[in-house]
């Protein structure tokens, strides 16, 4: 199988924010993944690819990818109903024994 190529643009916006949470933190300690908000239009494998980009420092190597369709919730405002908008989660699974360090992420985007 040949590895696909992606331009640095495209994988350095497929990331949005890594998502926070009491579920997120439990499946990192339990499972070695890590939770991201991507792009709807993400793949599995540019979501890999830019893990590995973004943490190419620390050589993380990706395991696995699982994508999961978020539906927007149904909220009223005063006697209006709207909704908010659809996103993507991705559960990225990297190696057993490596950890990914995300204030070096923070630091480079400061400068």
């Amino acid at each position: 199988m040949s590895v696909p190529v992606f331009s640095q643009d495209r994988l350095m916006q497929v990331l949005l924010k890594p998502q926070v949470s009491e579920k997120a933190t439990y499946i990192v300690e339990k499972n070695n993944q890590i939770i991201f908000r991507v792009m709807q239009d993400a793949t599995k494998a540019e979501i890999r690819a830019a893990v590995e980009l973004m943490w190419k420092s620390q050589k993380i190597e990706v395991i696995g990818v699982q994508v999961a369709n978020v539906k927007g919730k149904e909220k009223r405002f005063g006697r209006f109903m709207g909704s908010r908008s659809n996103w993507k989660k991705a559960y990225v699974s990297i190696k057993s024994g490596q950890e990914i360090n995300f204030s070096e992420i923070a630091q480079v985007e400061d400068k």
